[in-house]
């Protein structure tokens, strides 16, 4: 039986979950692929009693059998992905031959970090709140047309010279555009080697491989990273990261056509979640922010900084089904919403001269100032908390559900009531949903 490829996207701005939900589907599909972004993502898995926070490396990777593949369209830090595939051996985790990386992906060096945090200190109250992972001066590289690729990890004999060439364009930008330091450069090639002398081995081209698993039935899990309102173009740009998160970049960054994507599952919080600087229109800054907060644990992995919390956005998230071209949703952490007597859902945004619009506005100054129009809706006394049946969900949560549905056109097929992996249920009646539930439920 041919296993129909499946996308997984972020519908929100990013941590919405994505890991749990690609864990949970990983080991149906031959084969887990990222497609953009770097090591500025991440997630937390659970094997045996490990938790892993990975960046780079697909969820799958603790699924034996499942290839893992970084895609063309990434920035990889070579040192990271290291320090991930370590962590997973020593974990327990066979990853012999199952992680792949694509020849024509970017590399990021020790100068592009430097670069990231110089550029980062001049902006002041207009910092874009990255992480410093040197992910947007790779990309800067990628489209000025210097950037050093992942084929280089095999062409030993002129890894050196191409990295020093481009280490040195790097250091006088330093000096001379923002009076920092300039990097060491003889330590950061030393590392660049050795990581060549590991890396080599896994660099080989993705498309044919995973049209390989295609044609043998196997099927591709899709694996975005951030979400669709930090898109470069579609996001709350400037405020976004530094590449597409939309599913159309997966087939240009794997060299797929895109009819062999398949659907796409957009994961998005039962409530709505930021990381960094940018508009943000339900944000909760007082006690029920806080609370969200708290219960969630929403701290990043990557950075380890507080989320900014808020109230379902569904102006933002019917943008986002728009825009991506999501089929269904996948909600998570319906579980921290237990326990509120009111629950609000913005439902439009109003501008400052008091004009009302139902869509989410290009400009990033605009969004700033526009205050959002809330609906409430019940909430519910009993714990959602590690419920598995549709049945079973309280009265007020399953219409909560429903009435997300009505607003952003697309079903919620999956619901997250807990962290672990089987506190997680699949609802609807659609050929998707049994799919889902044949995949998660066994």
């Amino acid at each position: 039986m041919t296993i129909e490829s499946l996308m997984i996207i972020g519908g929100q701005w990013g941590d919405e979950g994505k890991g749990k939900v690609v864990d949970l589907l990983s080991s149906a599909f031959g084969a887990v692929v990222r497609y953009n972004g770097g090591n500025n993502a991440g997630h937390t898995v659970r094997f045996a009693d490990e938790h892993f926070a990975l960046h780079l490396v697909p969820s799958g990777i603790i699924h034996d059998g499942v290839a893992c593949y970084l895609a063309s369209g990434m920035v990889v830090d070579p040192s990271g992905l290291l320090a991930e595939m370590d962590s997973l051996i020593e974990g327990g985790v066979d990853i012999e031959g199952r992680i792949i990386l694509s020849p024509r992906a970017t590399l990021i060096l020790p100068t592009h970090r430097a670069l990231d945090g110089a550029r980062e200190g001049t902006l002041g109250a207009g910092k874009i709140g990255t992480t410093g992972r040197g992910i947007g001066p790779a990309y800067q590289d990628r489209a000025q047309r210097r950037a050093i690729r992942a084929h280089v990890l095999t062409e030993k004999a002129t890894l050196r010279g191409r990295a020093t060439r481009l280490m040195e364009q790097h250091n006088r930008e330093l000096e001379i555009l923002f009076g920092a330091e300039p990097v060491e450069l003889e330590p950061a090639l030393a590392e660049l080697e050795e990581a060549a002398d590991r890396l080599g081995p896994h660099v080989r081209e993705v498309g044919p491989e995973l049209r390989r698993h295609q044609t043998a039935g196997e099927g591709v899990l899709f694996e975005g990273a951030q979400g669709v309102m930090l898109d470069l173009a579609w996001g709350t740009y400037p405020f976004v990261t530094s590449s597409s998160c939309l599913p159309g970049f997966a087939a240009a960054s794997c060299g797929i056509g895109p009819k062999l994507l398949g659907p796409v599952i957009g994961i998005m919080k039962a409530y709505a979640t930021r990381v960094g600087s940018g508009p943000f229109p339900t944000e909760l800054e007082d006690a029920t922010g806080e609370r969200l907060r708290d219960k969630g644990a929403e701290f990043g992995t990557t950075t380890g900084r507080p989320r900014r919390c808020g109230w379902f956005d569904a102006v933002a998230a019917r943008y986002a089904v728009e825009a991506a071209g999501i089929d269904a949703v996948a909600v998570t952490k319906l579980d921290i919403l237990d326990g509120l007597e009111t629950l609000k859902v913005a439902t439009s945004y109003r501008l400052p001269d008091g004009s009302v619009i139902d869509t989410f506005p290009a400009d990033a100054e605009i969004a700033e100032q526009i205050e959002p129009v809330y609906e409430e809706v019940p909430g519910w006394t009993q714990p959602t908390e590690g419920v598995v049946s549709e049945e079973d969900l309280p009265e007020a949560a399953a219409k909560y559900l429903a009435y997300l549905e009505d607003l952003i056109g697309v079903p919620a097929v999956i619901v997250s009531t807990g962290p672990r992996r089987e506190e997680t249920l699949v609802r609807g009646n659609s050929a998707l949903s049994g799919r889902l539930r044949s995949i998660i439920e066994g």
